[in-house]
């Protein structure tokens, strides 16, 4: 079965290429489809055989807590912009005095977010956003999922390579229907959610969106000119844009621009311009930077086009964290090749600043974006009729009044049984580091709320007496509700931090919850606290104080809280140390581990006196690494920090516990 297994996965790696660096498939989807459903069949029958760098892995489910911080070894930089004709002459004598032999290549400029790919022995080690320039953010849990991304490369090589991820259209139009039947709040077009999704703490989020990438840059490269590291790049199987094409003149370089801005909304992703760049790599190095941009390459940007519409009316929706989003419907105009008909007014502060009200006409643009920004009011039109816009005071939906919090633009609904929010909410509170209610997932949630029998947090606690209701549902028979019912029961068990943190409290993690828990003791000393009483305990601010006043100052959530005291369940902090094994000890968890999520690896060291801190240094004890560890092990190596494989790390464990 390994040789099976490793053959499948060669395969299938190697259909991935074709698929998606050389666009020449040589098998059919179904065939396809057969071959990746035989992979996940066998590696979850044989589990010994794992690998991180699996082509199964794309479907994502790694939880992560925060990004870490990783600072880029070489900068990335920003790009200076061009808006004429003119811009690009100025360019091209800067460059022809000195080098009259430079050729230009110029790319389609993708509208989405830079990211940086590191590859040790050709496998994928680390994905990191731009972040400023010098300092991103570790994405590598989500760069993984997306399926264009090799996770190992054609050839055993040390490589980084740059590029732009971003959603296509089709998948920005899916995700948006998907997120209005959900009523929350819509994309406000595809840069924007492609970087909204790569932040998701969720991978499986950001697999089930569609995302795609092209690579454009290759850091140190070995061969001699731009168009000859794309092709490296596809060889390696780096999806690369075919729209690539060199000109040694500005004269040709501006009438291929001309080309791409005339068929820019034939494309199934969206571009905001043209990029141009010295062609030889010998030519860049000499040109060299300046501080904050290369000299051998400029961003040709294109204009936004405005057009006239007028605001029919403005509505809000209720997002799954109970975010109120403002929108405007607008009368239907064509902007850029597709009809518009909705904005994003984003929140009350933006309706004020821009006065914008029912009835008026108004200026809009798409800018490479598919729902659309008012620029501007239009108030030679403004009838006196048309009044300023008052915003709501109360949920649409659960008619719970909504609150703004000090120095935020946004308002919120904090009734956490609100429907808007309820399916999102329930899945949370049920989760493995919340209530840990087993068999109770997503999947789970939505069906018992479809079939009507999971409407509250409440609700939960009364399926027991919903038994014969359940048992008709699909694949619910006698053992699956069995387990459903007694995981519901012994959550009545958890201690006071898992309740708190199932309530989905707003700015409340779990660490947070804890800080609450152990200092408060019983849940009814939390009810109507005073902001300068929770202001008093370390790492509680005035954000998180805030939100915690006001949940439970709210009416809807005394209520639950009442119900579900008298539903059983335990309201007491009951202490989470289990041992002094770990007292004061500092880890950092790096890598894949294998048999554990980095959560569960966190709470054992948790629960034994130790803390898990993000980045090595001195101060570091331990480094926990598995596959992939990368530079946080390597740097413990050079600190002599004691370093613990997963094996070592669970008999440290087991050694205490036993």
């Amino acid at each position: 079965m390994k040789d099976r297994i490793a053959l499948l996965r060669k395969q299938i790696e190697q259909y991935n290429y074709e698929y998606h660096a050389l666009d020449a498939p040589s098998i059919s989807d179904y065939d396809y489809d057969q071959m990746f459903n035989e992979l996940i069949k066998l590696e979850k029958d044989y589990p010994e055989y794992f690998d991180p760098n699996s082509p199964t892995q794309k479907v994502g489910g790694e939880v992560i807590s925060a990004f870490e911080k990783v600072t880029h070894p070489t900068s990335m930089l920003s790009l200076g912009n061009a808006f004429s004709l003119e811009d690009l002459n100025d360019f091209d004598q800067r460059i022809k005095r000195i080098y009259p032999e430079a050729t230009y290549s110029v790319e389609l400029k993708i509208d989405g977010l830079a990211m940086s790919l590191e590859y040790e022995n050709g496998l994928l080690v680390r994905g990191t956003t731009r972040g400023d320039g010098v300092v991103g953010e570790n994405v590598t849990s989500n760069v993984r999922v997306i399926k264009s991304i090799p996770l190992k490369l054609t050839e055993p090589i040390d490589i980084t390579v740059r590029g732009e991820v971003f959603m296509p259209i089709a998948s920005f139009n899916q995700v948006n229907e998907m997120r209005l039947k959900n009523n929350e709040a819509l994309f406000m077009n595809c840069r924007n959610a492609a970087s909204g999704t790569m932040r998701q703490l969720d991978s499986k989020v950001v697999a089930q969106r569609g995302l795609d990438a092209y690579w454009y840059t290759v850091v140190n490269p070995e061969v001699p000119t731009q168009v000859a590291a794309m092709a490296r790049l596809k060889m390696l199987g780096f999806k690369t844009n075919p729209e690539l094409k060199v000109f040694d003149n500005m004269e040709a370089v501006f009438k291929r621009i001309q080309e791409i801005e005339a068929m820019r909304y034939e494309l199934n992703y969206e571009i905001d311009g043209v990029v141009i760049k010295v062609n030889e790599f010998e030519i860049q190095e000499a040109l060299g930077y300046t501080v904050r941009t290369p000299r051998f390459a400029i961003a040709y940007k294109f204009k936004a086009e405005e057009v006239k519409s007028q605001v029919e009316d403005i509505f809000v929706t209720v997002g799954r964290t109970g975010k109120i989003t403002p929108n405007a419907k607008l009368t239907p105009v064509n902007i850029s090749g597709s009809i518009v008909s909705y904005a994003t007014l984003h929140n009350e502060d933006y309706i004020k600043i821009k006065d914008i009200r029912v009835g008026d006409g108004v200026w809009v643009r798409k800018a490479g974006e598919i729902i659309p920004e008012i620029v501007s009011v239009d108030l030679s039109e403004r009838r006196e009729h048309i009044h300023p816009y008052n915003f709501p005071k109360f949920c649409p939906v659960c008619q719970g009044e909504l609150v703004r919090f000090d120095e935020e633009a946004d308002t919120y609904c904090v009734n956490v049984d609100c429907p808007a929010k309820i399916k999102e909410a329930l899945t949370h509170f049920a989760s493995r580091e919340a209530m840990n209610i087993d068999t109770l997932g997503e999947k789970r949630v939505y069906q018992l709320h479809d079939a009507n029998l999971l409407n509250s947090v409440m609700d939960i606690y009364t399926l027991k007496d919903k038994r014969l209701d359940l048992l008709l549902l699909d694949k619910m028979g006698e053992k699956s509700v069995d387990k459903l019912l007694e995981a519901i029961e012994a959550s009545k068990e958890n201690s006071l931090e898992k309740l708190l943190f199932g309530l989905g409290i707003r700015h409340v993690g779990s660490k947070t919850s804890t800080i609450l828990a152990a200092h408060f003791k019983h849940i009814d000393n939390l009810i109507g606290v005073l902001e300068d009483d929770l202001l008093k305990l370390d790492e509680i601010g005035d954000v998180i104080a805030k939100s915690v006043h006001t949940f439970f100052s709210e009416t809807h959530n005394i209520t639950l809280i009442s119900d579900l005291k008298n539903a059983g369940l335990n309201v007491e902090y009951k202490g989470s140390k289990k041992s002094d094994r770990f007292q004061d000890m500092r880890f950092v968890l790096t890598g894949t581990l294998s048999q554990l999520k980095r959560s569960e690896a966190k709470a054992m060291i948790e629960s034994m006196g130790g803390q898990v801190i993000g980045s090595v240094s001195a101060k570091t004890d331990v480094v926990v690494y598995g596959e992939s560890a990368g530079s946080k092990l390597t740097k413990a190596q050079e600190l002599n920090i004691e370093t613990w494989d997963e094996l070592r790390f669970l008999q440290e464990v087991l050694n205490e516990t036993v």
